[in-house]
């Protein structure tokens, strides 16, 4: 935890990044402080001793390898990205600033493809547009581990440094087409374009937009793109792919229903790193379900193989995929960052997943995509032959009903809470016999048929309630009784 320095709050790493509220955390002074930090960590002789280059087998390259900022389409987002690397700059380490919005995938992939030592995005992904942040990208191209962060951390000073550098004077490179360039390896076009489809893509106002609708123009494929635009405000919602925020994705899917083309819809977040879909009725393709179609599809379809990661919040959907592939699956907590040290340590992992709908393919980055996902799941919906909604109810019926929700829950004792159920967990919750209970990361309780997970998050002021169930009747009982607990209203203690 580092000190608060003023009316500036602590600079703190979570889950993905460090995220803030524009002009109260997230403040020009403290993203020059975070690139100063930055410029002292790179070339400093513990970096290169840290366990993620000999535990996870990653690649270590000097700071003269230099480092690709990025940044989305928030407000501020490339002047914060300017001045980052003009600081950076100052430090004497070779940096680039993307000459336009991208990705954070993208930033990932330019990291991997220019041999940099590290990249940086400026974005806060999903969270509302009050907030901005930064991800750390290692080597590799993905999420940096605590030891990284806490070593950028670990250089933060109080003074605030002014930028020597002079405004334009940090190069700007192209780094959307490399990675478009990139995609276009991993997609199959003649599954693609197997039957008509009409895709509607849902960009949320984020920085992925046009890119999925570039390569379904390439390869004539029909497509209506809505929330394409800049808006800082994201049109009033937050832009994650849940179904809460999708209204308007719905109402262009009804106005289209009737077509002769097979309809699906693909959803991508603020930085094009997570995926959602929607099928040709206006169902809602969760990211468990999302996750379930894709390994099913590269195994069974494209004939791939290999270790499945799934996160503590994910579908149990996977674990009986895996049996039924003879795949191994390993669980690990919240947060990209342990998907990927799996990645990179084991080498064979097909698949890698988490319920914010963040998926890594093989063959690409170690590193979540929505624009590769959104475009396999058109290659879904084109080469399935009937309409997406049954396709999703195929998996039900070879693994049976799957039902999910997820609630967040604003509560000043949310620790509190995770905690009390840690160390005196119930025997009975909502009714329902707890069967067992697992702290990977938070309390999940397991119950006959699914299960209730408590969490914390890492990079916001809340709690998070996650239930899959066999039935929407019982995932909503177990969260009305979960949120009850969570705002004082129930006593277990």
């Amino acid at each position: 935890m580092e000190r608060k320095r003023g009316n500036e709050e602590a600079v703190n790493f979570g889950t993905d990044g460090w995220r803030g509220v524009i002009a109260r955390e997230f403040t020009f002074g403290n993203v020059g402080r975070v690139a100063a930090a930055t410029g002292k960590f790179l070339p400093a002789a513990e970096r290169k001793e840290l366990a993620i280059y000999t535990d996870w087998g990653a690649e270590y390259r000097p700071a003269v390898a230099g480092v690709v900022v990025g940044y989305d389409m928030r407000f501020l987002s490339r002047e914060f990205a300017h001045h980052f690397a003009r600081v950076l700059h100052d430090s004497g380490i070779p940096v680039v600033v993307a000459n336009a919005p991208v990705t954070t995938p993208a930033v990932s992939y330019a990291v991997v493809d220019r041999r940099a030592a590290a990249g940086i995005m400026i974005t806060a992904s999903h969270n509302p547009p009050i907030y901005n942040g930064l991800k750390y990208k290692a080597e590799y191209g993905g999420s940096a581990p605590e030891e990284v962060t806490d070593g950028v951390v670990a250089y933060l000073q109080d003074k605030i440094p002014v930028p020597h550098t002079p405004e334009g004077g940090v190069p700007e490179v192209d780094l959307r087409t490399p990675f478009l360039a990139k995609i276009r390896t991993l997609i199959d076009p003649a599954r693609l374009k197997a039957s008509p489809v009409h895709v509607v893509v849902d960009s949320m106002y984020g920085s992925a937009q046009g890119y999925v609708a570039e390569i379904l123009r390439e390869h004539h494929v029909s497509y209506t793109q809505i929330r394409g635009r800049h808006d800082p405000l994201f049109g009033g919602k937050k832009p994650e792919p849940i179904e809460e925020n999708l209204v308007p994705l719905r109402a262009v899917i009804a106005s289209l229903h009737g077509r002769t083309s097979p309809l699906i819809g693909v959803v991508t977040d603020g930085d094009g790193d997570r995926v959602s879909g929607m099928d040709e009725r206006g169902g809602f393709i969760d990211a468990h379900r999302t996750f379930a179609l894709l390994l099913r599809y590269l195994v069974e379809e494209r004939g791939m193989r290999g270790a499945v990661v799934t996160s503590f919040n994910l579908t149990d959907m996977a674990r009986d995929m895996c049996d039924d592939y003879g795949l191994p699956q390993i669980v690990v907590p919240i947060g990209f960052k342990h998907h990927c040290k799996q990645i990179l340590k084991r080498g064979d992992v097909l698949i890698a997943g988490e319920e914010s709908g963040s998926f890594a393919i093989r063959g690409h980055i170690p590193e979540r995509d929505g624009v590769l996902c959104s475009l396999l799941l058109t290659e879904i919906a084109a080469s399935a032959k009937k309409p997406m909604s049954a396709v999703v109810e195929s998996l039900f019926a070879k693994y049976g009903p799957r039902f999910y929700h997820r609630r967040d829950i604003h509560v000043p004792h949310r620790l509190e809470v995770v905690e009390k159920l840690r160390h005196n967990p119930p025997d009975k919750f909502a009714g329902m016999a707890v069967q067992s209970v697992e702290t990977l990361d938070g309390v999940k309780l397991r119950f006959k048929g699914g299960w209730l997970l408590f969490r914390a998050s890492g990079t916001e002021p809340i709690l998070r309630l996650y239930c899959e169930m066999r039935t929407k009747q019982d995932v909503h009982k177990l969260l009305d009784e979960a949120e009850r607990l969570a705002r004082g209203d129930l006593r277990l203690w």
